[in-house]
C-alpha cells in the first residue's frame, strides 16, 4: 500500500497542501470546521501522522456531543446522483458532531397497507428526522405528525400552506426560472413552452410561476398546448412526455424544462424523432446534473450546490434539536444559472 501524504488529503478535499499543513501545525488561516474536516479525512485515509492534539480535540468533541441518531426519511435513495450527493455531505457533517445518520425508507406512493416504520414512531430511537425525496402527500402528512424535530427538503404544494411541524428548506426557483426564461426571450424566442409536473413539488410550482411571470412581464402569450404541467406518474415520466410530444403539432422554439431529468427525455425524443420536430428547439433545465449526458453541458440550467445543501440540512436539524421551541423556519437556497 502506498504511503498516504498531505497531498493525498488535500486532493481528497479539493484544497491546497498548504492548508492541510497549517491545520496539522495549528497555524492561523484555517477555520475550525475545515480543520476538523481535514483531521477526519486524514484518519479516514489512514494518514500515519495525525497530530496528537487533533485526536485529543476530536475525543473532547465526542465527549461534548454524545452519540445520537438522526433518521433520514427518504424514497428511492439511489435514484440519482443529485440526491446521493446531498445525503453524503449531510452524513459527513452530522458525523463531525458524533451523530449517526440512519436510512429510513418509505415508499414513493402511499397504499392503505402502509404504516410508518416503528423506528419513527418511537421517540427514544431517534433525535430527529431529515426528510427528502418524499413527495406523497399522505406519507408526508404522517411524518409531519411525528413529535420529533424535523427538517424537510422541499414539500408537495398540497401541504405547503398547511402548518408544518418542522423547518422547510427549498431550492429557490421563482427568480431563477424567471431569469432563465428571460435569457431565452432576449435571444429572440417568443413562443416558449413549459414542461414539468407542478403538483409534484413546491419547487416545481415555483419554477412554473417564475416562467409565467416572465412571459407576462414581456407580454408574451403562454400557449397551453405547448405546456405539460399536469400530474405525471413518477414511474412513467418518459412515456407521458413522449405521448405529449407525439401529439404536439405546433412546436415552440424553446422549452423551459422543470429539471435536467425532464430535459433529457425531450432531447432523447427529438433525437429519435427528427421528422416530427419541424425546427430547432432550445431546451433549458434545472439542477445541473451530470448523469443526463445528452443534455449535460449543452443546455442552460441552474446549478444546485448539493454539497452545501447537505451540510445546510444537517446544521438546520442541529439547530432544531437544540432549540425545539424556536419558530419554524423557511429557508431558500438560491442556485446559480449556467448559460
Amino acid at each position: 500500500m502506498e504511503k498516504i501524504t498531505m497531498q493525498d488529503i488535500a486532493d481528497a478535499l479539493n484544497i491546497s497542501r498548504v492548508t492541510v499543513s497549517k491545520a496539522f501545525n495549528n497555524q492561523s488561516g484555517v477555520s475550525d470546521s475545515l480543520r476538523e474536516l481535514i483531521f477526519e479525512k486524514a484518519r479516514e485515509l489512514g494518514y500515519a501522522k495525525v497530530p496528537y492534539l487533533a485526536i485529543e480535540q476530536m475525543q473532547m468533541q465526542q465527549q461534548e456531543h454524545p452519540s445520537r441518531t438522526v433518521s433520514l426519511v427518504v424514497s428511492r435513495p439511489d435514484s440519482a446522483v443529485f440526491w446521493t450527493s446531498i445525503i453524503h455531505r449531510m452524513a459527513q457533517e452530522l458525523s463531525s458532531y458524533n451523530i449517526n445518520l440512519l436510512y429510513t425508507y418509505v415508499p414513493s406512493v402511499y397504499t392503505k397497507t402502509f404504516n410508518l416504520p416503528q423506528m419513527l414512531k418511537n421517540m427514544n430511537n431517534i433525535d430527529g428526522c431529515i426528510i427528502l425525496n418524499v413527495y406523497d402527500p399522505t406519507i408526508l402528512g404522517m411524518v409531519n405528525d411525528l413529535s420529533v424535530p424535523k427538517v424537510f427538503l422541499d414539500m408537495v404544494p398540497a401541504l405547503y400552506r398547511l402548518q408544518l411541524n418542522g423547518d422547510l428548506v427549498l431550492i429557490e426557483g421563482y427568480r431563477t426560472e424567471y431569469d432563465i426564461t428571460e435569457s431565452l426571450i432576449q435571444n429572440g424566442h417568443t413562443n416558449i413552452g413549459f414542461l414539468g409536473d407542478i403538483y409534484y413539488a413546491q419547487t416545481n410550482l415555483e419554477r412554473y410561476r417564475g416562467y409565467c411571470a416572465c412571459m407576462q412581464a414581456h407580454r408574451l402569450d403562454i400557449h397551453s398546448e405547448c405546456c405539460l404541467t399536469e400530474s405525471i406518474g413518477i414511474f412513467s415520466y418518459g412515456k407521458e412526455l413522449y405521448d405529449f410530444l407525439n401529439e404536439l403539432t405546433d412546436w415552440p422554439s424553446a422549452f423551459v424544462c422543470v429539471s435536467d431529468f425532464v430535459a433529457h427525455f425531450v432531447k432523447q425524443y427529438m433525437d429519435e424523432h427528427p421528422d416530427h420536430v419541424p425546427h430547432p428547439v432550445v431546451l433549458t433545465g434545472f439542477d445541473n446534473s451530470d448523469e443526463y449526458t445528452n443534455v449535460a453541458g449543452h443546455i442552460i440550467t441552474a446549478n444546485v450546490p448539493t454539497s452545501l445543501l447537505g451540510k445546510r440540512l444537517a446544521l438546520q436539524l442541529l439547530f432544531r434539536t437544540q432549540h425545539p421551541d424556536a419558530p419554524y423556519e423557511l429557508t431558500f437556497i438560491r442556485p446559480t444559472i449556467i448559460f
